[in-house]
């Protein structure tokens, strides 16, 4: 018996988040808890009204169904976030992703890969040194350290969030040396 291929990803497009794509963001982010904190409807607004940008990646044959996400903050935000504190607390000259989540049963197909390259993109067009983000050590997400690691990300600190529940590896990598990733 062999294993099936994984299957074919239709062709996808990038386009902003719209308001219309709160119920399937918040069915995503769910599925993706631990990896990110869980939301509400409220706190998601909130979020996504401070926010640089959202960025959807979506299939061409239904562009109202979001495969993916990623929320950015450019620096001097709003944002109550531990994680975009600590961050605000050593650089200026950033983009922070807050959040990327992948639909889990279109993870490994290169919509995560295709993500990043829309946040560098968008790093770029602002003008920002690096992008900063940061993985779970605590609940552990190996796959998700060894993503950014061949995206380029090193590890700049650690620190426990949440209340001591959760310890974060703090990334960054340079916009210039951004390197694109294979599939998982």
């Amino acid at each position: 018996m062999t294993d099936a291929p994984p299957p074919a990803l239709p062709p996808v497009s990038l386009r902003r988040v719209r308001e219309t794509d709160t119920t399937r963001l918040l069915e995503l982010n769910s599925a993706a808890v631990p990896a990110v904190n869980d939301l509400d409807t409220d706190r998601l607004g909130a979020i996504l009204a401070e926010a640089h940008s959202a960025i959807a990646v979506v299939a061409d044959t239904e562009p109202n169904t979001v495969l993916g996400f990623a929320i950015l903050f450019a620096a001097g935000a709003d944002y109550d976030s531990e994680n975009y504190r600590w961050f605000s607390g050593r650089s200026a000259d950033f983009l922070y992703l807050d959040r990327i989540v992948v639909a889990p049963e279109h993870r490994g197909l290169g919509l995560g890969a295709l993500l990043y390259s829309a946040v560098f993109d968008a790093a770029r067009t602002i003008s920002a040194a690096v992008v900063f983000c940061e993985v779970n050590l605590q609940p552990p997400t190996p796959g998700s350290l060894a993503f950014h690691d061949r995206l380029g990300f090193t590890e700049v600190g650690q620190q426990s969030t949440k209340n001591d529940t959760v310890v974060v590896s703090l990334l960054s990598a340079d916009v210039a040396e951004a390197r694109s990733a294979p599939p998982e």
